[in-house]
């Protein structure tokens, strides 16, 4: 179940589409199950040998197999085909393990039906441990080569304790035992190593030198840093550029702050790094509330000094309440009515971060819309993800009477949008805060005009239900990778 797990997860990070990663792997594992469990008919003799080889198969395989799948993703081409051969080995082991199992057991108990129920028992309760204990206690605390090879080495403290316990019952014991003994050590000394191994194999994923790495219970935060560019990375994404974020915050908040008929009370969706915060607390009367998940991200955004020196110790700042939940279920209880509610969160790559762009959730937004209050969702790039970019305008359209999408020049993302709602016309109320770097009165009518190859207009709404915006944006990322 760990393994199942540890690649899905891992494949997610690298590749991307959990819900195409989590379902290869499940059926090809499912399938792999039945290819080990129809050979094990072809085993007739020596069937303690045949379970230690089993128990040592599986625990170097899965071992190795977050360290196999990073390094696969850096050096080859066919990452697949190495993701496909891990699980078609671990599943086609894990097969062979019961019939061996139940056949060792029937040859001493001579009681099929305890045998059955028990190592059935025993199994299914252990496949339920380990699919709680990889999200809530390993993949947060240990990662994912540590948890690798901390389940590998179980698997190879089983085969040791087979092969000593019963060694009578083995041919070429001695063998056995060194052999079992020396590939234990080694996996728990790569358990202890996990870190330098991880620290040298993300710095090759990363163009900059990374300066921090953080596993926490919902993602992994990375930072780099080149000179006088920092990078903030979020399963592997990039969040911002420290030389040109400005572009991106501004845009997002001093356009619909322009817009607003009021700006005293705001509520940023995301927006974990303060940044946009920071561009907020520019307007002397605004109080703001800001909703993100990870509560690792905002202590880190807020304590470490090269974030906090970029916002400008924003979520410090008495006229900001953090709070750490999901967004979702906090519009979804909360009474509170915005002026300006600004949806800052990570691009829609997987399941849970589609929710928050689908149209029941900009529902759940416009009934937390003051009068003449605004809306604006940064919505991925209308160039790279033309579709994805236009489905998110669409499923917004569908929900409020007015939607605007503007979009300008972000040099570490490339050209990047958003979609600005009311519902009501939408009209300018104020001037642009002086306080910029990049926008002005002078330039903000250009952001609001799209090339041809920049509009997409098949697309459909983005629904609970029928989640297809994740599809939209999966696509575009394979066609540009």
């Amino acid at each position: 179940m760990v393994y199942e797990l540890i690649i899905s997860a891992v494949s997610s990070y690298l590749v991307g589409n959990s819900t195409l990663q989590y379902s290869i792997t499940i059926g090809l594992y499912m399938c792999a199950l039945g290819i080990g469990s129809f050979l094990s008919k072809f085993i007739r003799k020596n069937l303690f040998n045949w379970f230690a080889n089993v128990e040592i198969g599986i625990g170097i395989v899965g071992g190795l197999s977050s360290l196999t799948l990073f390094l696969a993703n850096l050096y080859l081409d066919s990452y697949e085909i190495v993701m496909y051969l891990e699980i078609i080995v671990i599943g086609t082991l894990a097969g062979l393990e019961i019939p061996l199992l139940t056949r060792i057991i029937e040859d001493d108990r001579k009681d099929l039906r305890v045998t059955i129920s028990s190592i059935f028992s025993f199994d299914y309760i252990g496949g339920l441990i380990g699919s709680i204990a990889f999200p809530m206690l390993l993949l947060p605390h240990l990662g994912y080569f540590a948890t690798a090879f901390l389940v590998g080495s179980l698997n190879l403290l089983a085969a040791v304790l087979i092969i000593f316990r019963y060694h009578n019952r083995l041919k070429h014991q001695r063998l056995y035992k060194f052999a079992s003994v020396g590939l234990l050590l080694c996996m728990m000394s790569g358990m202890l190593f996990a870190e330098n191994a991880g620290n040298a194999v993300e710095n090759g994923l990363y163009r900059d030198t990374v300066i921090l790495r953080k596993q926490t219970e919902y993602q992994k935060i990375v930072m780099t840093r080149h000179k006088d560019d920092m990078r903030l990375y979020l399963d592997g994404n990039c969040q911002f550029s420290s030389l040109d974020e400005y572009r991106y915050h501004e845009a997002l908040v001093h356009i619909p702050m322009a817009y607003a008929k009021k700006q005293e009370n705001i509520l940023i969706l995301g927006g974990g790094d303060g940044l946009a915060a920071r561009e907020l607390l520019k307007y002397p009367d605004t109080k703001i509330t800001l909703v993100d998940l990870d509560s690792q991200m905002t202590d880190l955004c807020s304590e470490h000094p090269h974030i906090s020196q970029l916002n400008e110790g924003a979520l410090d700042n008495e006229r900001v309440t953090v709070l750490n939940m999901d967004a979702y279920e906090y519009l979804e209880n909360c009474e509170e009515m915005y002026d300006v509610i600004l949806v800052d969160l990570p691009d829609p790559n997987n399941e849970s971060l589609s929710k928050l762009y689908t149209n029941v959730f900009y529902r759940l937004c416009k009934q937390h819309l003051a009068e003449g209050g605004i809306l604006n969702v940064q919505s991925t790039s209308p160039y790279y993800a033309a579709d994805a970019f236009w489905c998110i305008n669409q499923t917004i359209k569908s929900e409020l009477a007015d939607v605007i999408p503007y979009h300008l020049q972000v040099p570490a993302f490339g050209d990047w949008g958003f979609n600005m709602a009311a519902d009501k016309p939408l009209e300018q109320q104020h001037r642009l805060l002086q306080d910029t770097n990049y926008l002005t009165q002078d330039n903000l009518p250009s952001l609001f005009m799209f090339g041809k190859d920049e509009i997409s207009e098949k697309v459909s709404i983005n629904q609970l239900t029928k989640p297809v915006l994740i599809q939209y944006y999966n696509e575009a990322v394979r066609n540009w990778e």
